[in-house]
C-alpha cells in the first residue's frame, strides 16, 4: 500500500522539506522510519564523520610506532598503525559490552568508541603512500585523499585511475594531468573543467576530444584552436609562443582573459552523460535516481547519493560503492547488502550503526569488527539471542532516545548525532561542501578545530620565487615557502609549503610556473569551480533564433546552478544546438 508525498518539518534547520511516495516504499523495504532531518541537514551530519585532509602525527598505542593518523591525539582515542590493526595481535570482541537498557544507546556507542582501536587511516592497499586518507590501490601518493588506483600522484582529492598528476579533484583515467576539475580521459591536459578526452592543451572548460587547443569552451573535435578559433598546424604553433605558462606572470594574466572570455557562453543545466530519469550533477550512466552527485557509474533506483559508483536500491551516503539496500551511509559498500547506519563499513550485510567493520554481517553498534557476526555493542551472541534483542534494542532507543544539547532527538533510524563523531566540523568534508565560520559552527552545536600556532622559519616568501620555472635552482626542494594567503582565508591554510623533487622535475617537464599558495589552498581554490550540491528550479535562458522555440526557450529543469550564479544556463536540447 503506497503512501503519499508528505510535507515535514526538519528538527534541525526548521524548514520544509517533502518525503515523496516512493520515499515510503523504500524505507519500508529496509524497515526503517523516515527521517526527521532534511536532505541537507542530514548530508552534513554524515559529512562530519568523514575527515578526509586533516592528517596528525599520532603513536600506534599497539607497539609504540609514530604513524600518520586522521585523528588528532588530543582526542586520547587508541590508535593501531595498519598492520597492527589488521593483524591477529588483537581481538575487537574483548572490548564487547552488554547492552544496558538504563541509558540510551548512542551514549553506549560513544563510550565504546573511547575504547576500541581505530585504523590509523582508511588506506587500502597502499605502497608509499601513507601521507594521504581513504585511498585504495595507490602507489607513491603524496598528500591524496579519496583516489582509487594512483600511482605517482600528489595533491588530489577524488582521482580515478590517474597517473603522473598533480592538484585534481575529481578526475578518472588521465596522465601528466594538472589542476582539472570533474575531468575524465585527459593527457598532458591542464586547468581545464567539465572536459574529457582531450590530449596537450590547457584551460578547456565544457569540452570534449580537443587536441592541442587553448582557453577553449563548448567544443568537440577541434585541433589545434586558441579562443574557440581554428588556425592551421603551423600558425596554432606560432601562436602558441606569446603563452608561456612557465611564468606566473603571464599565467595570471591569462587566467583573468579566459575568465572574461567564457563569461557570455552558454552551461549545459547539469552534466548527466548517458543517464535517464536522473538529476543531479556530474553523472555517468545512471537510472531512475534523484539528488546524486560525482557519481562515476550505474547508480540506479536510489536518492541522496554523493561520491559513488555501482550502486542501487540505496539512499543518503557519500561515498558508496558496488552495493545495494545502503541508507545512511559514509564510505561503505564494496560487495555488501543491506548496510543501514554505517561509516568505513565495507563488504558486509545486515549491519546498523557500524564503525570500522569490514567482511561481516548481522551487527548492531559496532566498531572495529572483521569477519564477525551476530555481535552486538562488539559482544558476540548466538544467532537466537541476536535475533531476539534486537527488536528490543530498536524499540529502547524509540522509548529512550539520544537527545544532544540542541534538543535534537535521534531515536532509531537517525545517524549517529554529530557530537558523537571523532572529528571537529572544520577538520571534515562537511567544512568544505558546507562551509560555517566557527560562531555559526558552534551555534549548530559542532565542534571546532581551533587553528594550530604555526611556527615555520619562512625561507622563501612567495613573492621571492622566481616568476618562471626555467629560473627554479634545484636548491628550492625542500625549502620552507610562504604561502601567498598566509593563513588569511577560510581554506584551511597551512601557511607554508614545500616543493619535492618530482614535483619540480613534473612543472619543468611541463613548463609550469610554481604554486603559490600551499595545498589546502590549492584544493579550496579547486573546489570552488565546482557546482553546489544542491538543485535549483530553473527554466532555459536561450533565445537564439534557429533553435525550436519562439522568442525564449520554455524548458525548466533542475539545475545546480543557483539563480544567483552569473552563468548562462541551457537545457540540454538548446545547449546541444551550440556546440556541434
Amino acid at each position: 500500500m503506497s503512501t503519499n508525498s508528505q510535507n515535514k518539518n526538519c528538527q534541525n534547520c526548521k524548514s520544509d522539506f517533502i518525503i515523496e511516495s516512493d520515499d515510503f516504499g523504500f524505507y519500508e523495504k529496509i524497515k526503517v522510519p523516515p527521517p526527521t532531518f532534511c536532505p541537507e541537514c542530514r548530508a552534513i551530519r554524515r559529512l562530519i564523520w568523514r575527515n578526509e585532509r586533516s592528517l596528525y602525527h599520532n603513536t600506534c598505542a599497539f607497539s609504540g610506532k609514530n604513524i600518520i593518523s586522521m585523528f588528532d591525539p588530543e582526542l586520547k582515542l587508541t590508535v593501531y598503525d595498519r598492520e597492527i590493526w589488521w593483524s591477529d595481535k588483537w581481538d575487537p570482541t574483548t572490548y564487547g559490552q552488554t547492552y544496558d537498557f538504563s541509558k540510551p544507546f548512542f551514549l553506549q556507542f560513544k563510550e565504546l568508541l573511547q575504547k576500541v582501536p581505530l585504523e590509523n587511516l582508511g588506506n587500502t592497499n597502499c605502497i608509499n603512500s601513507e601521507y594521504g586518507n581513504h585511498n585504495t590501490d595507490c602507489k607513491n601518493c603524496y598528500l591524496t585523499y579519496a583516489t582509487f588506483r594512483g600511482e605517482n600522484v600528489a595533491y588530489t582529492k577524488g582521482g580515478v585511475e590517474v597517473k603522473d598528476s598533480l592538484d585534481l579533484f575529481t578526475v578518472m583515467k588521465s596522465e601528466q594531468a594538472y589542476e582539472d576539475v570533474v575531468c575524465s580521459g585527459l593527457y598532458k591536459t591542464h586547468f581545464s573543467y567539465d572536459s574529457d578526452d582531450s590530449i596537450n592543451s590547457q584551460f578547456l572548460t565544457s569540452c570534449m576530444n580537443l587536441h592541442d587547443c587553448l582557453g577553449c569552451i563548448n567544443l568537440r573535435h577541434k585541433r589545434n584552436t586558441i579562443f574557440n578559433v581554428e588556425y592551421s598546424k603551423e600558425e596554432y604553433e606560432k601562436q602558441l609562443v606569446q603563452y608561456d605558462f612557465g611564468s606566473y606572470k603571464n599565467l595570471e594574466t591569462f587566467k583573468k582573459e579566459y575568465s572574461d572570455f567564457i563569461k557570455p557562453y552558454p552551461r549545459r543545466f547539469a552534466a548527466l552523460l548517458k543517464s535517464v530519469s536522473v538529476t543531479g550533477d556530474n553523472v555517468m550512466t545512471s537510472k531512475n535516481s534523484k539528488m546524486i552527485f560525482d557519481i562515476f557509474g550505474e547508480v540506479e533506483d536510489s536518492k541522496y547519493i554523493t561520491h559513488g559508483m555501482s550502486v542501487k536500491n540505496s539512499y543518503d551516503a557519500y561515498g558508496a560503492g558496488k552495493m545495494e539496500f545502503l541508507y545512511e551511509g559514509v564510505d561503505a559498500g564494496i560487495d555488501a547488502s543491506k548496510v543501514l547506519f554505517a561509516v568505513l563499513t565495507h563488504r558486509s550485510m545486515e549491519t546498523h550503526y557500524t564503525y570500522m567493520c569490514f567482511s561481516s554481517k548481522y551487527l548492531f553498534g559496532c566498531i572495529g569488527m572483521r569477519k564477525q557476526e551476530y555481535c552486538i555493542l562488539n559482544k558476540k551472541d548466538s544467532k537466537e539471542d541476536y535475533e531476539k534483542i534486537l527488536p528490543k534494542i530498536i524499540q529502547h532507543m524509540n522509548d529512550m532516545p539520544y537527545i544532544d544539547e540542541k534538543g535534537r532527538v535521534y531515536k532509531y533510524g537517525e545517524f549517529f548525532p554529530a557530537d558523537l563523531a571523532p572529528f571537529a566540523y572544520n577538520e571534515t568534508i562537511a567544512q568544505e561542501y558546507y562551509p560555517l565560520s566557527k560562531k555559526e559552527a558552534k551555534e549548530s552545536g559542532f565542534k571546532w578545530k581551533e587553528r594550530e600556532e604555526k611556527n615555520y622559519e619562512i625561507e622563501i616568501k612567495s613573492e621571492e620565487l622566481p616568476d618562471h620555472i626555467k629560473d627554479v635552482a634545484d636548491s628550492i626542494v625542500g625549502k620552507v615557502i610562504e604561502c601567498k594567503q598566509s593563513g588569511q582565508c577560510n581554506e584551511q591554510c597551512t601557511e607554508a609549503f614545500k616543493i619535492t623533487l618530482d614535483e619540480l622535475h613534473f612543472y619543468r617537464r611541463m613548463n609550469l610556473t610554481l604554486p603559490r599558495l600551499c595545498p589546502n589552498c590549492r584544493h579550496f581554490q579547486r573546489l570552488g569551480k565546482r557546482n553546489p550540491l544542491g538543485l535549483w528550479g530553473r527554466s532555459c535562458m536561450c533565445v537564439q533564433s534557429g533553435h525550436d522555440h519562439q522568442g525564449k526557450c520554455s524548458v525548466s529543469f533542475e539545475t545546480p546552478y543557483s539563480p544567483e550564479m552569473p552563468e548562462v544556463i541551457y537545457c540540454e536540447k538548446c545547449y546541444q544546438k551550440e556546440v556541434y
